[in-house]
């Protein structure tokens, strides 16, 4: 019996003032996209609008989840109103996962005009948590400001959106689903992958899959300790590190992914991963990490619970790349890294005659950096790292870049790290984190702060801490000029 095609609907709404994406897409408590009526809607109404008409019909995307609460809910409205704007294609994880990595790597892979990702990143979950939207471009990573400028103006004056909501998909089915929709002359398609399958295989291609698991099953095998946190990491963790490079299962915890992440942020910090820590302190275990929620960010712990901070870490990877068979063949073109980064990358870059771009924070400054061929590693001070391999920062890599490192030096974490500082200097980094100021306190704040550091006086003063002397040796109010496009991006303090 034939089925009638599915109708098409417009809806009227109207526009709210706070739909401005920020550095990682638009986030909110998951209350108001939940609760607000048309919130979502017309959200990602603005976000399909700001694609030109011409590009956006028939077109592929890719959507994926960090499975947190509302995720699945969002993932249908997401199909109902890619379909009735004209979108072909739509490539989702199964069961609605993908982490940030997979997706950056899936758009590169199929040339998908872009990719939805509902993620917070480390930002609590479940019904009293965040939720957010992010939307990554044609090469795979997070959108410029010019496409979130277009996104804000759509989203300010849009007074309808368009959806099939009789268009009902399964997530956890593999495989095909095609649509027949009204007025539409070509069926609608969503496909469900396996969500590992494309990343693991771009892994399989950048790394020594045979060094690693050497390390990790030989007879001086290395004890490893992962925490996904509960989120998207889960089935990436058991499928690569445990049933492909032979870590035993009991190496992964927390691996089911949870839509309020078992009531803990997932944040891998020492504040909140703090089972792993303590873990990795009893000393059984010779290298530790966990994952965020969306498995773009990540914390590496040596034996005896040895911290690396996320400046040191990059700057480590950068010095021993040729540890990486895809940097063996490819070379390094030149290292970046965001402003509020330390400069110990700058002192590896220097070592090794390559260039150095320091950032405004946010990963998509990086991404013309990589497409124009100027940068081949790049790192941030929230324990963000990639590399060229795709456009978007990458835990699971990041940890596989330091098993390859340990397998080729032979040495654990802190012999390393220490032997790095002993080599290039050791740069010390402090990070604060303010959450729930008032917006008045913080602008006088900043304000006299700017004042301070303007001051030509300030540069030459010094400061005692203890019996230590310490000099000002720069301060200022950070600009970049975008050496590939020449945009320009200022006031972020430093």
């Amino acid at each position: 019996m034939e089925t009638s095609p599915i109708p098409v609907m417009t809806v009227q709404t109207a526009p709210f003032d706070d739909q401005r994406p920020g550095t990682n897409g638009l986030r909110r408590k998951t209350a108001v996209f939940e609760g607000k009526k048309n919130y979502l809607q017309n959200y990602i109404q603005s976000l399909l609008s700001s694609i030109d008409l011409r590009d956006r019909q028939g077109c592929t995307m890719v959507v994926g989840s960090d499975g947190r609460y509302f995720s699945r809910a969002a993932t249908e409205v997401i199909v109902q109103m890619a379909a009735a704007n004209g979108i072909g294609r739509l490539v989702i994880g199964h069961n609605g996962l993908l982490s940030t990595p997979a997706v950056s790597c899936i758009i590169r892979k199929i040339k998908a005009i872009g990719g939805i990702i509902l993620t917070a990143s480390h930002n609590p979950g479940g019904p009293g948590g965040d939720f957010g939207i992010k939307f990554n471009v044609a090469n795979g990573g997070p959108s410029p400001d010019t496409v979130m400028e277009k996104i804000h103006q759509v989203s300010r004056t849009l007074e309808e959106y368009a959806i099939c909501p009789d268009l009902r998909i399964d997530l956890s089915r593999l495989g095909r689903q095609e649509f027949d929709l009204e007025n539409k002359f070509k069926p609608f398609r969503v496909e469900i992958v396996d969500s590992v399958e494309v990343y693991l295989q771009l892994l399989r291609n950048i790394f020594d899959f045979s060094a690693i698991k050497s390390l990790l099953t030989g007879p001086d095998q290395v004890k490893i300790r992962i925490d996904a946190m509960n989120g998207v990491m889960g089935p990436y963790v058991r499928r690569i590190l445990c049933d492909e490079l032979g870590a035993p299962a009991n190496s992964a915890v927390n691996c089911v992914p949870l839509e309020d992440f078992g009531g803990c942020p997932p944040e891998p910090s020492l504040t909140y991963a703090t089972a792993l820590v303590e873990a990795m302190k009893g000393g059984e275990f010779g290298f530790g990490a966990a994952f965020d929620a969306d498995g773009d960010r990540y914390m590496i712990l040596g034996e005896n619970g040895f911290f690396v901070n996320p400046s040191d870490s990059v700057a480590i990877m950068a010095a021993n790349l040729s540890a990486i068979p895809y940097f063996r063949q490819h070379g390094a073109k030149g290292f970046a890294r965001s402003m509020a980064t330390s400069t110990a990358l700058d002192r590896v870059a220097k070592a090794m005659k390559l260039a150095l771009y320091e950032t405004p924070t946010g990963w998509r400054y990086f991404g013309n950096l990589m497409d124009s061929g100027r940068c081949s590693l790049c790192g941030e001070e929230s324990f963000g790292t990639g590399s060229d391999h795709i456009r978007e920062k990458d835990g699971l890599w990041s940890v596989l870049v330091w098993l390859s490192i340990m397998a080729a030096k032979k040495q654990g974490v802190e012999q390393i790290v220490r032997e790095h500082w002993a080599r290039l200097g050791r740069n010390y980094f402090c990070r604060f984190d303010y959450e729930g100021l008032d917006p008045r306190g913080a602008f006088y704040l900043m304000r006299d702060l700017e004042a301070v550091i303007s001051d030509k006086a300030f540069t030459s003063q010094k400061f005692a801490v203890g019996d230590h002397i310490y000099s000002v040796e720069r301060a200022d109010n950070f600009e970049y000029i975008d050496p590939v496009d020449g945009t320009v991006a200022r006031n972020q303090k430093w």
